[in-house]
């Protein structure tokens, strides 16, 4: 079976017809297949105090120490001075993103300039999820980048990721699914080397700390996008991501409804601007 016989959105003529049937399944694979859920979004403290403490070097020692097979080094060397340059503008800044809610803005002004990007014909859409808001009982396993989101699944059918994947269009939109930075990093510049005339844009799902840890490399690489930031068992120290970055999280991370929900709109409209231009 293939990725685009999987993607249950090409089955419907609009989009409330899809999102209905989803809704639909969902409901009924929590009756047949019940999976685990946050009850609950804990009240877990943000980033604290102590790891706050000079992020921004700490960020930028570990893309560099744990940069094992030399991707993100290579990449570097071969634009040494306009890496150097842009990194030390955006060390310099006190925030090279801005937040608008749960989105975390890189190099866009605000959602309305990132959905006009959108409409670019040489734009290319990352949408990345963060391993740690896959389900427990997650048939691709949860520390990896695989994902079958097959909407027959029951798992896949209750899980986010799933929806967000069948509503993507398959036409220059890439899903990644991340067990590390260093992963996404990686893909991120292959693709810039890749594509040079391609735009690469993202929408990218992240805890708070990684989302502020790695706003300089965005800032370095000039790429646009959005962080989406999410809850639940968070990290929010460096020794939570260290661990995390080796696929220990025992704890689920979840996109809140509303920021869900302003996810959806920004798929939704990337799929409505393929359908125009076919």
């Amino acid at each position: 079976m293939t990725m685009n016989k999987l993607r249950m959105w090409n089955q419907h003529g609009t989009w409330e017809e899809a999102t209905s049937e989803w809704e639909s399944g969902v409901k009924e694979a929590e009756q047949l297949h019940p999976i685990k859920k946050l009850k609950r979004i804990p009240s877990m403290p943000g980033i604290t105090q102590e790891t706050a403490k000079n992020l921004k070097w700490k960020s930028l020692k570990w893309m560099l120490s744990k940069d094992h097979d030399g991707k993100i080094i290579s990449h570097f060397l071969k634009h040494p001075f306009k890496y150097s340059w842009s990194i030390l503008q955006s060390l310099a800044s006190k925030k090279p993103i801005k937040k608008d809610d749960d989105f975390f803005l890189y190099n866009v002004r605000n959602v309305q300039e990132f959905q006009h990007l959108m409409h670019n014909e040489d734009s290319l859409l990352v949408l990345g999820f963060s391993y740690c808001h896959k389900p427990f009982e997650c048939p691709s396993g949860r520390f990896t980048d695989a994902c079958i989101h097959d909407p027959k699944h029951p798992v896949c059918r209750q899980c986010f990721i799933g929806k967000c994947v069948n509503a993507l269009p398959e036409k220059k939109s890439i899903p990644l699914y991340i067990p590390t930075v260093h992963y996404i990093s990686g893909k991120i510049l292959d693709l810039m080397e890749k594509h040079p005339d391609k735009q690469i844009l993202f929408l990218i799902t992240a805890c708070e700390m990684t989302l502020e840890m790695f706003g300089d490399f965005g800032k370095m690489a000039n790429i646009k996008g959005i962080g989406v930031r999410l809850d639940g068992r968070i990290c929010n120290t460096m020794k939570a991501f260290e661990l995390s970055e080796n696929g220990i999280k025992p704890g689920l991370t979840v996109v809140l409804d509303h920021t869900q929900q302003r996810m959806l709109e920004l798929i939704r409209y990337r799929r409505e601007i393929e359908d125009q231009a076919n």
